[in-house]
């Protein structure tokens, strides 16, 4: 695949990828329309605080790893289309409810309860991947991401002057807020009708059980336990800050807590149910996949877009302080790690593509954010600004590439299980986004950056141990397994069955 064929939009495949990465715009583009209307809200609405906003910040992440699991599995059982629309059709409610909520507790649990929409990105991911081929995934799935996760950068540029020019008024911000919701959910409507999951004719392959992700051994059941606890645990972090922020008591951080086990036992439960019978039974040679590979680019999505949130949140601070610079200029310079994402996501992933080497693809990026943290970290006032700038915009190029080479492997690893394993490893950047956070509030911007390097070399060297290339990354179909076509009859006998 050409970088010029994305202008093709006559053929199903670039219209498809269209469709989609403008979903996933706009479904970001709702995730962060409270940003940029902050301070119309703190003037509008004489109750609201700084400290309120700060809480609903953490909210508008709070469900968005659980959600990714849920949605993956939702995926594997139901396909993109009909997940897609869905989502974007229910969660254009609780912005509606954001948008003109008058009380402290519609603000808050709207905002929870939109923080859900997170989880479209891995619903695209698995769209994308229905409609091309293994070896143009790479590039792709880059361009779905790059283009679409734009949508936050775009929301910050545009929603300011939808409020204040084209609305006004005190409740200029409930009208730019509610305009995205209903835009959303008409695209939703509109999605249902424009796109099927992958070309006419194309078998839907499913999990056998979709609650809970299929593995190969029982080693790699014990594996996915282990990386499946940080998964929800990650929540407790989030009740202890809301707790330290003095929004809940100590009463009701235990509950919260104890929920939280409660969620990691049933999901253990849920891996021991839908594992140990397949286990015991035998998994036949050829439907059996590395689960290294899965933990490995759940550590590399963790390095990449869990650091990716969390800079892009201090950066503009950082350079204000640093040298002296206006709020203004400040933001366009920190905005730059956002446009990047343009260019250096669907680049990672044609890279990973052109080079015939997924794997080796991924451990460059990887060692390239380690080291453009660690080049960050020794940047100060006395350093020349445009050198700044310039080791800010290659770091970001890694970071960005980076993220378009770990979803340019996860298609290829086990088809039928992608929706859960891009689930997974999406979750996983957002739990590295709620940790690096975390751990800002007790160090240095300096001291931070190291961290973020120090993270991104541990993920290159699981990479190094774990990761495998995939068997069929550049193939012109995906591999299918005996139980593939096992799954495949059974799914034909049941449709034979409820037509007689």
């Amino acid at each position: 695949m050409k970088v010029a064929d994305v202008f093709h939009v006559k053929n199903p495949e670039i219209r498809a990828l269209h469709l989609t990465w403008i979903a996933f715009f706009i479904t970001f583009y709702v995730w962060f329309n409270m940003a940029p209307l902050a301070s119309s809200m703190l003037k509008s609405v004489n109750w609201l605080t700084a400290d309120d906003l700060r809480l609903f910040a953490i909210c508008n992440v709070a469900l968005t790893i659980p959600a990714r699991i849920i949605v993956g599995m939702a995926l594997d059982r139901f396909g993109p289309r009909r997940v897609f629309s869905v989502l974007m059709v229910l969660m254009s409610i609780p912005a509606l409810v954001f948008a003109f909520g008058n009380t402290m507790t519609q603000l808050l649990v709207s905002r929870l309860v939109l923080s859900s929409i997170g989880a479209s990105f891995v619903v695209g991911i698995h769209m994308t991947a229905m409609w091309f081929k293994p070896k143009d995934i790479g590039f792709a799935e880059g361009f779905y991401a790059g283009w679409g996760n734009f949508g936050s950068a775009a929301a910050a540029i545009t929603l300011p002057t939808i409020a204040l020019q084209m609305y006004g008024g005190e409740d200029g911000w409930r009208w730019a807020i509610a305009q995205s919701a209903i835009v959303m959910a008409a695209y939703g409507v509109y999605y249902w009708f424009a796109i099927t999951d992958g070309p006419v004719g194309t078998v839907h392959r499913k999990p056998r059980k979709a609650v809970a992700l299929e593995v190969s051994s029982w080693g790699d059941m014990i594996k996915l336990i282990l990386w499946t606890i940080p998964l929800v645990g990650v929540l407790g972090i989030l009740v202890w800050r809301i707790e330290n922020m003095g929004y809940l008591s100590a009463t009701g951080a235990a509950i919260c807590y104890t929920m939280i086990v409660a969620i990691v036992c049933y999901q253990i439960i849920q891996i021991l149910r839908v594992n140990v019978p397949l286990l015991k039974q035998g998994v036949p040679e050829d439907d059996k996949y590395p689960f290294n590979s899965v933990a490995a680019l759940n550590s590399t999505y963790f390095a990449n877009f869990g650091a990716e949130l969390a800079v892009v949140s201090m950066l503009p601070m950082f350079f204000e302080e640093t040298w002296s610079l206006s709020a203004t200029a400040a933001g366009l310079i920190a905005a730059s790690f956002a446009f990047v994402n343009l260019v250096a996501r669907p680049m990672g992933g044609l890279v990973s593509d052109r080079m015939g080497n997924r794997r080796f693809v991924m451990l460059s990026y990887m060692f390239g954010i380690s080291v453009g943290f660690a080049l960050m970290g020794l940047m100060n006032s006395n350093w020349p600004l445009i050198i700044a700038v310039g080791i800010t915009v290659f770091t970001s190029f890694f970071v960005q590439g980076a993220e378009g080479a770990t979803f340019g492997i996860i298609p290829s690893i086990k088809r039928r299980l992608t929706g859960q394993i891009s689930g997974m490893a999406g979750a996983y950047g957002n739990v590295g986004a709620v940790v690096y956070l975390t751990i800002f509030t007790f160090v240095t911007p300096t001291q931070f950056f190291y961290i973020i390097a120090g993270g991104a070399f541990i993920s290159w060297l699981l990479c190094m141990m774990w990761l495998k290339e995939p068997e069929s990354g550049f193939a012109d179909e995906y591999q299918v397994s005996s139980v593939d076509l096992q799954i495949e009859e059974e799914e034909r006998r049941r449709q034979a069955a409820a037509i007689s």
